[in-house]
C-alpha cells in the first residue's frame, strides 16, 4: 500500500511532505544541532569508516561526541547497532539523535549522509559546520535518474554549510572540483598523489606520502609523521586522510591523532577478518562496483592461495545496471565465484542471480540462492593460505526479503557457525 501510495503521488508533493517532516522533527525535539558542532560525511564509500575515524579522533582529543553511521549510533560512548536497515535515520529520528547527544553534553556530532536522505530532506534544518566528501562512483542511477542528479544530490551537503563552515574535498576524485565550488569558510583537500598540487580553492592540503600496505596493517606519513593503521586498502589511508584533514581543520596535533587512529583494530563490516584460524575469511560491505573492486585487490593481496568470493546484489529495483558490472569484477578478481542472495526485497532472487552472471563469460560459477548455503559451500572448499571473501552485507542484521520482511542476520555470525 506505502509503495502505492509513493508511485500516484507527484514528486513535488512527496518533496514538500519530507521537507515539513524534517521540520517538525526539529521543532519537536529544539533545533538540536545548533548546540553542537555538526561534521557531515558523504561519497558514494567509505563515509562510515571515515565517520568512525573522525569520531574516535575527537574521542581521543578529549571531546566529548556523537555519531550516526549504517554501522552503529555512539552517544558519548554508549553503542547503539544501527539496526534500521537505513544508513541516515528519517527526520524525526535524526533530530531525536541530536537531542540526546545533546543532553548527553557532546560537542561533536559525526554524521553520515546518504544521497537518498537528502533527497528526503533528512539533512535539512541540521546545520553543518564541516562538509566531508570521500569520492564518487555510480550508486542510486535509477533512484536519482541519472549520475548528474546524483552527484547534486551530494552537492547539496555543502549548500547546508554555515557561513563560516568548512570544507574537506578528497582532491584525488574526478568529482572534487564540482564539490570545491561550494562556500566556505575554509577548504581543505587531502590526497595519496605524490605530485599532486593544490586545488585552486583548497588551502590547506593534507597528503598521505610514503604509503605500504602489509598483510595486517598499513603505514604512511604526513609530514615527516609516520602514521600506522590496522586496516587495510590504499581506500582506508584515503578514508584516514580524511578524518586526520577533519582533525587538523579543528586543530588536533598530528601526534594526538597517530594514537587515536592507532588504537583502532578494525571496523565492524568493512574488511573485517572473521576468523584465520583453517584460511582467512573477510566479510565486507561492498556493494557498489567501485568499492568491489577495491576489496577484491587488497583481499588478492593478501592470499597465498585461491581467492573466494562470495557476492550477490540487492534486489527491489535498486541500481539494476551495476548487477553484471559486480559480475565482471568477480571474474577479473576471484578464482572461485560463488553468486547468492543479498537483500532481494521483491524481486526474484534467481533473477537477480542470473543478471550478475551475465557479466562472467569465462569462469565456471556456482550459483546457490540461500546465502547460508553458499558461505557453507565457499568454507567448504577453502584450503590453507585461501582467502574467502564475503560481500554486499558487512554486519548488516536483517536480510530484506519479500513482503517487506526483515530476517536476523549477521555474515560474520554464520562464518562462526558453519567454520
Amino acid at each position: 500500500m506505502k509503495n502505492t501510495i509513493k508511485k500516484i503521488t507527484p514528486n513535488s508533493l512527496l518533496s514538500a511532505y519530507h521537507f515539513l517532516l524534517s521540520f517538525l522533527g526539529a521543532v519537536f525535539y529544539g533545533f538540536p544541532s545548533r548546540k553542537l558542532k555538526i561534521i557531515g560525511v558523504t561519497g558514494t564509500n567509505g563515509k562510515s569508516t571515515t565517520v568512525f575515524l573522525i569520531n574516535q579522533i575527537l574521542e581521543k582529543a578529549g571531546y566529548k561526541t556523537a555519531s550516526s553511521s549504517s554501522i552503529y549510533f555512539t552517544t558519548n560512548g554508549d553503542i547503539e547497532l544501527n539496526n534500521l536497515k537505513m544508513t541516515m535515520p528519517g527526520r524525526f529520528k535524526i533530530h531525536k539523535f541530536l537531542r540526546r547527544a545533546v543532553e548527553a553534553g557532546c560537542q561533536y556530532a559525526v554524521l553520515e549522509i546518504t544521497s537518498e536522505g537528502i533527497k528526503q530532506h533528512r539533512h535539512r534544518f541540521i546545520g553543518f559546520d564541516t562538509a566531508v566528501f570521500t569520492n564518487l562512483t555510480p550508486e542510486h542511477i535509477e533512484s536519482h535518474g541519472g549520475f548528474e542528479n546524483y552527484k547534486k544530490a551530494k552537492g547539496k551537503l555543502f549548500q547546508s554549510l554555515k557561513p563560516n563552515g568548512k570544507s574537506i574535498v578528497n582532491l584525488d576524485d574526478p568529482n572534487s572540483h564540482y564539490f570545491l565550488r561550494f562556500a566556505a569558510k575554509e577548504k581543505w583537500g587531502y590526497t595519496l598523489q605524490q605530485g599532486a598540487a593544490p586545488v585552486a580553492g583548497a588551502a590547506p592540503v593534507v597528503k598521505g606520502e610514503k604509503i605500504e600496505i602489509k598483510k595486517s596493517y598499513s603505514s604512511f606519513f604526513i609530514n615527516n609523521s609516520l602514521f600506522i593503521i590496522h586496516l587495510l586498502g590504499k581506500f582506508n589511508i584515503s578514508n584516514a586522510l580524511a578524518a586526520i584533514a577533519v582533525g587538523t581543520a579543528e586543530g588536533i596535533s598530528l601526534e594526538k591523532m597517530k594514537l587515536a587512529l592507532g588504537e583502532i583494530k578494525g571496523i565492524p563490516g568493512r574488511l573485517e577478518i572473521v576468523t584465520k584460524e583453517l584460511f582467512t575469511v573477510i566479510v565486507d560491505y561492498a556493494h557498489t562496483p567501485d568499492a568491489l573492486e577495491k576489496v577484491y585487490q587488497t583481499a588478492r593481496k593478501m592470499s597465498d592461495g585461491k581467492l573466494i568470493g562470495v557476492l550477490g546484489s540487492a534486489g527491489g529495483g535498486r541500481d539494476k545496471w551495476k548487477r553484471p558490472e559486480m559480475g565482471k569484477i568477480a571474474e577479473k578478481y576471484l578464482d572461485m565465484i560463488i553468486i547468492t542472495n543479498e537483500d532481494p526485497y521483491d524481486e526474484d532472487p534467481s533473477q537477480i542471480i542470473s543478471e550478475i552472471v551475465e557479466g562472467i563469460k569465462n569462469k565456471e560459477v556456482k550459483k546457490i540462492i540461500d546465502r547460508r548455503e553458499a558461505i557453507r559451500y565457499a568454507l567448504k572448499i577453502a584450503e590453507k593460505d585461501d582467502v574467502v571473501i564475503i560481500t554486499g552485507k558487512g554486519c548488516e542484521l536483517w536480510m530484506c526479503v519479500e513482503g517487506n520482511k526483515k530476517i536476523p542476520w549477521d555474515d560474520r555470525k554464520v562464518v562462526k557457525e558453519e567454520i
